[in-house]
């Protein structure tokens, strides 16, 4: 086989009887283009049957040639269109300000061809330039024309006839441009363009029911606009305007969205059918299923009324997600005017449907926290209380699930409602099951002080309330004021017993909660309690040596020393400020043996243990040492203020009780309606003595402190000496 080159290949060994081989010149060729077949098919036609002939295309199909694209708007025509003066484009184009340069040549501001007979043609062909979002000329001349009169014949007029419905990148006509300006002179020029002197009424409605790509028409742009007079004359020139689109945003949503009463008004007056019923050309539909109800019912009660009144059927349609007016009016908490009681009187059977997850509107109020929502359900329909959604849950389940407090708390104590109080959803929980997951001390206890309430129904898992609150108790190391804990002393209290089942299947199997590892929870705390046990020592070390009163004089007896030294409250001070220096150097070095991975885990989790006791010691005695100070320093000039300094200070001291104290009084009354009389005559001054004590312990260390003083100061009295006899004279 040749080469395209025409040298000649190295001849093969003849094998047997087979015929030598032939040699022949091989040629290729390309068609690039769709030009070139037949320049292919010529050389084809010529080429003898001994040639050789590869084809190759790049692509199986034929490209298609570009879309030509407008010219790009002069800057100068730009801004003659920008002024909005018909007269001044006018000007511009015939040349009439044509200047002359210095070389004194003859330039034109639009157009650089030559003038004679082809002048005209390359006016109208110059108006079709456009910007870089496809506006035309006259799109930009009906944003900031007034509509002023324009020659009834002329290229600029056939031009602008002939641009009528060019539509700019977004799909926006310059008629969508006049009224979005809010231009009614222009909008009406245009419309009386569109349908020129024989008044062409299919033109016209051609041209107003053109949408942009956001399919609107030019009657949302007046709606949008706020002008109602350019909605009166797009209604009034066709009436059927208001129907479109059939699905997505009508005039008449957008017009209730933008809380527009009178253009609401205006477009049901004036699009009357040929029943002469007004809904057969008016749309109510809005966005993702909605209509104009849905807009209306969180725009106000004056709109919900009038929309209602003109069309009673939109209470039960629902949009995409099916949700009705009533589901989105339930999802807001706070209504003065409770426009839904108006919703209620139109359809009492829009309460019982349910949106596409299965939630009915008191569902929905509930998952809000709307209490005065959900007892108006219950007054208009008692039976709602019973709706389960798709999970099986009731009203009451998603309160809880939610931690809205009110409905939970208005629901349990209603007597009414005492049958919904044990039902249990899809995974077999009551509302107490999911209040204990959800651990929140406040929702359990509404639920908990109902003694209607079952403590030992089980779910599909086979777990009461008590197995779910010792599961949700973290392992290891935890404070013993959490809610969890809190909710566990209570349900055993109260008698609750656990599930039908072996404990340590729980123990193995608790997937409630995801804790964390125990060296984390000890690095995590080391790390934030280290900081103030640090900060307290170097605090109480600078106010040994920054001290009270100062120090006396050298040239004194005991120059140097504290000039306060021997007082009462001067010692106080200092002994309580050396025990919070000692028990928060105590604190730093017992987190230092917590923070070493050297150090085992067991003996890691005392010492952290331990820090936190001695720092709370070292806290109430700085804040001792912090408020003796004060009084020292203002006692003798103003022993009010003194006094109040103290006073404040011990808040600190109160506010270290301040979480076990409310947590307390919370549970004491829930416990208390489910224990009966009797344990109420035992409980009450039990908590109160609890409590005492509690605020007592904290305090014992002020109370070591004055007691060591007052110890020292009675040690230190030494009796006066007998004075010698007066010799006689």
């Amino acid at each position: 086989m040749a080469s395209s080159t025409g040298e000649g290949a190295p001849a093969s060994p003849v094998v047997g009887n087979a015929p030598p081989l032939v040699t022949t010149e091989a040629k290729m060729i390309v068609a690039i283009g769709h030009d070139h077949c037949q320049q292919l098919k010529d050389v084809l036609s010529k080429e003898d049957s001994s040639t050789m002939v590869v084809v190759m295309a790049s692509s199986n199909q034929t490209p298609t040639p570009p879309k030509p694209r407008s010219p790009v708007m002069d800057s100068r025509l730009l801004a003659v269109a920008c002024s909005g003066s018909w007269k001044k484009l006018q000007s511009f184009l015939s040349g009439e300000d044509r200047q002359t340069s210095g070389d004194g040549a003859i330039r034109s501001s639009a157009m650089q061809p030559a003038f004679g007979d082809e002048e005209a043609l390359l006016r109208e062909s110059f108006l079709d330039a456009v910007t870089m979002d496809g506006d035309t000329f006259l799109h930009v001349m009906a944003t900031n024309s007034d509509g002023e009169n324009l020659e009834e014949d002329g290229p600029i007029r056939r031009k602008a006839v002939s641009l009528l419905f060019m539509q700019n990148i977004h799909g926006d006509t310059p008629l969508h441009y006049a009224a979005r300006a809010a231009k009614i002179n222009m909008v009406s020029f245009l419309i009386d363009l569109a349908g020129g002197k024989d008044q062409n009424a299919d033109r016209v409605k051609a041209l107003l029911e053109m949408d942009n790509k956001s399919k609107w028409t030019v009657l949302h742009e007046a709606v949008r606009s706020g002008k109602n007079d350019i909605v009166e004359l797009l209604m009034k020139e066709d009436p059927e305007l208001a129907s479109l689109p059939k699905a997505g945003t009508s005039p008449l949503y957008l017009a209730i969205l933008l809380e527009n009463r009178i253009i609401a008004k205006t477009l049901y007056k004036l699009s009357h059918g040929k029943s002469g019923s007004n809904d057969e050309n008016l749309s109510y539909s809005g966005p993702s299923g909605q209509n104009a109800l849905h807009a209306a019912v969180l725009r106000g009660k004056g709109l919900t009324e009038m929309v209602l009144g003109w069309n009673n059927d939109l209470t039960t349609q629902q949009d995409d997600k099916g949700s009705t007016p009533l589901h989105l009016v339930a999802s807001m908490p706070r209504q003065k005017d409770r426009r839904y009681i108006r919703l209620l009187e139109a359809n009492p059977d829009a309460l019982y449907q349910m949106d596409n997850d299965g939630s009915f509107p008191i569902h929905v109020a509930a998952s809000v926290g709307s209490r005065i929502t959900i007892n108006v359900f219950l007054q208009k329909s008692p039976s709602c209380a019973g709706l389960r959604d798709a999970r099986g849950r009731t009203f009451l389940h998603v309160a809880v699930d939610e931690m809205k407090i009110w409905p939970v708390w208005s629901a349990c104590r209603n007597q009414s409602l005492s049958w919904i109080l044990n039902m249990q959803d899809n995974g077999g929980n009551t509302a107490l099951h999911l209040a204990v997951q959800k651990g929140t001390l406040m929702i359990f206890c509404a639920i908990f002080g109902n003694k209607k309430v079952h403590l030992n129904l089980t779910n599909e898992k086979g777990k009461t309330p008590l197995d779910i609150a010792h599961c949700s108790i973290p392992k290891g190391l935890h404070y013993n004021q959490n809610a969890e804990v809190k909710i566990h002393a209570a349900l055993e209290l109260a008698g609750a017993k656990r599930g039908i089942c072996r404990l340590d299947y729980f123990e193995e199997n608790d997937i409630v909660q995801v804790r964390k590892d125990e060296m984390e929870k000890v690095k995590e705390g080391t790390g934030s309690l280290c900081i103030g046990s640090v900060l307290i020592a170097t605090v109480t070390f600078a106010a040994s040596f920054a001290i009270p009163g100062g120090y006396r004089a050298d040239d004194h007896t005991n120059g140097g020393t504290p000039t306060l030294a021997g007082k009462y409250t001067f010692d106080v001070f200092t002994i309580a400020n050396a025990l919070a220096f000692t028990f928060s150097a105590m604190a730093t070095i017992s987190l230092m043996f917590s923070g070493s991975p050297m150090v085992s885990l067991p003996i890691r989790k005392m010492h952290i243990q331990l820090a936190y006791f001695l720092m709370g010691i070292s806290v109430t005695n700085l804040t001792t040492a912090f408020a003796l100070g004060s009084y020292m320093m203002l006692a003798p000039v103003a022993h009010k203020i003194a006094i109040a300094v103290c006073v404040m200070s011990f808040l600190v001291l109160l506010y270290q009780n301040l979480d076990l104290t409310i947590k307390n009084c919370v549970l004491v009354s829930p416990l208390l309606r489910r224990k009966g009389i009797c344990y109420r005559i035992v409980t009450i001054p039990l908590t109160a003595f609890m409590f005492m004590g509690s605020v007592l312990f904290q305090l014992l260390p002020v109370v070591v402190v004055f007691y060591l003083t007052v110890l020292s100061h009675t040690g230190n009295k030494v009796e006066p000496a007998a004075q010698p006899p007066t010799p006689l004279a």
